[in-house]
């Protein structure tokens, strides 16, 4: 990789990185807790497509996952969201390799794969949710709750299969938006 791949891959990372925090503010109202594994892959579809059509190299998205879910840390997530970012990373990487990014329909499919990084949220609240809820008892307990009532064990899976498919439907939307982009890139 070059120092203008690393440049590529920092600037995209930071414009995903705003449109996931814009809609983790809605977070604080209950019921979009869930709808983030919906509004973040289909809002994101845009500038991940954009970023797409700079990917050359092997690990940029790669790079670009695992950045996203070391942000997540920083913003007081668990470490599942690394764990899980990686190996999206990896995964929506080799995918995208296997179309020689070039690709449309793999692109696409890339980003259903990629938007998966963010079901690592989610995993505090099904399976640490005692220290979880420790650590945000400023929340109120009718927050607590009436979140916990809205994520019940079996949204643990049902949240990974949406943040996929919205993350397809983000690609297909990133796609149209930047129809323009992905023919001067030569992606078709």
């Amino acid at each position: 990789m070059k120092g203008k791949d690393l440049i590529n891959i920092g600037i995209f990372s930071a414009i995903y990185f705003v449109v996931v925090m814009v809609f983790a503010m809605l977070g604080f109202i209950p019921v979009f807790m869930p709808l983030l594994a919906v509004l973040v892959p289909i809002a994101g579809g845009i500038p991940f497509m954009l970023f797409l059509t700079k990917v050359k190299k092997f690990g940029m998205i790669l790079i670009m996952s695992i950045i996203m879910g070391i942000m997540m840390i920083l913003t007081g997530m668990g470490f599942f969201t690394v764990i899980v970012s990686a190996v999206t990373g990896l995964c929506a990487e080799l995918v995208y390799r296997s179309g020689q990014y070039k690709s449309a329909s793999k692109a696409v499919l890339t980003h259903g794969v990629f938007g998966m990084w963010l079901w690592g949220n989610y995993l505090p609240l099904f399976f640490m949710a005692d220290k979880y809820w420790s650590t945000r008892k400023d929340f109120g307990q009718d927050y607590i709750d009436a979140l916990t009532k809205l994520m019940p064990m079996w949204m643990c899976p049902v949240l990974l299969v949406t943040a996929f498919v919205c993350g397809i439907i983000g690609g297909l939307l990133g796609k149209a938006v930047m129809k323009k982009h992905f023919v001067k890139a030569g992606i078709v």
